[in-house]
């Protein structure tokens, strides 16, 4: 049976908006079916395919639908990536020798390929790992001269074009705000968007820089940190207080730290989150699989509950939404898990702490009342 999507869920559901929903009618069908933000992925598509996207959200709050839809701009922040290759892709197996070259044209070995950060070749020695496309491919550093890396490759697969590059426990020396992000939060602003994630936060200085931007242009945006890597989970503690919210961004988090460590990392943000008051959102391969299947796995079913049960304020869909074959099954499979969860209660970490004033007292009894009298609120 078909649940209807609640206006009182208390966890919200984002969807990234891309190719398979950017016109109107099918940003109304991923609404109808429980979205609540609607996110704009910096590192794909133009300002005008964006603005198009805003427009049709904007029409539908002003006239269709019943509880607006936020908008969420989400930057790319500064990414490391491979060139783009002359054949479809490259096979790269276990055991051969590949070389990143930081000069474009000097791929003069078959197994090649250029990469757009140059200190690659400075911050990086000898047995440091470097990992590709999510953690797909994964190499090691065996020789280094002044304009190449070469690596040795522990687990192969097919490298295609613009894939992107981690450097487990290195700091990168590039900004968090890089001059197309600069361009993006501006056009962000100039849009009325709600919410600017800013990836790749890694302290309290690239929250600051951000609001200064917003505050520059007389915006009122949000800010959401994404927690993304080793330097950023150091500095957790200190990211939340400065920003409006967080986004545990699993994708790069899971490439950066070690994989078994992601279960623990995802409970302590939020759960910081949830003591300081701040938005959490739990993003990264929640529904991958429906991408391109009509169904979830049941280890994804477990995962978006888990995510409920911890309390997260938001669980968001990437590419499950922005190019799969299902993105309205994907947000109605979502909403669904999120209502059954919630009917049953969840963690709790707010409720023992200690309120600090009248104002978190009066909210904290406000809030107990609403349970004990089962309000939908």
């Amino acid at each position: 049976m078909k649940s209807e999507p609640s206006v009182f869920r208390k966890t919200k559901i984002i969807c990234t908006i891309g190719p398979a929903t950017a016109d109107k009618k099918m940003i109304q069908a991923l609404a109808e079916a429980g979205m609540n933000v609607a996110r704009l992925n910096m590192s794909h598509g133009n300002h005008d395919f964006h603005r198009s996207i805003i427009r049709n959200i904007k029409a539908l709050n002003k006239d269709v639908l019943k509880a607006p839809i936020a908008i969420l701009l989400d930057t790319q922040g500064p990414e490391i990536r491979t060139g783009d290759l002359q054949v479809d892709h490259l096979d790269l197996k276990v055991g051969e020798t590949f070389t990143f070259h930081i000069i474009p044209g000097e791929e003069s070995e078959e197994q090649s390929v250029f990469v757009n950060y140059k200190d690659i070749v400075k911050d990086l020695k000898v047995g440091d790992p470097v990992t590709v496309d999510n953690g797909l491919i994964n190499l090691v550093v065996e020789e280094i001269n002044d304009s190449a890396l070469k690596c040795k490759v522990l687990d192969g697969g097919k490298l295609g074009s613009r894939k992107h590059i981690n450097l487990p426990g290195i700091r990168v020396n590039l900004p968090s705000i890089t001059p197309k992000d600069h361009k993006d939060i501006l056009f962000g602003l100039e849009e009325d968007v709600d919410f600017i994630a800013l990836s790749f936060v890694r302290s309290v200085e690239d929250v600051n820089q951000l609001k200064q931007i917003i505050e520059e242009n007389e915006g009122h945006a949000q800010i959401i940190a994404k927690i993304e890597d080793q330097e950023a989970v150091r500095n957790m503690k200190e990211i939340v207080n400065a920003a409006d919210g967080v986004m545990v961004a699993r994708g790069d988090l899971g490439v950066e730290v070690p994989i078994e460590e992601l279960p623990i990392l995802q409970r302590a943000i939020i759960k910081e989150c949830a003591l300081k008051g701040k938005r959490v959102i739990v993003a990264t391969h929640l529904l991958e699989s429906m991408i391109n299947n009509p169904s979830p796995t049941r280890a994804e079913v477990t995962d978006v509950a888990n995510a409920v049960y911890e309390e997260a304020d938001a669980i968001m869909l990437s590419g499950e939404t922005a190019a799969g074959k299902f993105p309205v099954r994907c947000v109605e499979m979502m909403d669904k898990i999120a209502q059954r969860v919630e009917r049953t209660g969840g963690v709790d970490y707010v409720r023992e702490k200690i309120p600090q004033d009248k104002k978190e007292q009066m909210a904290k009894s406000a809030a107990e009342l609403a349970d004990s009298l089962k309000c939908p609120a």
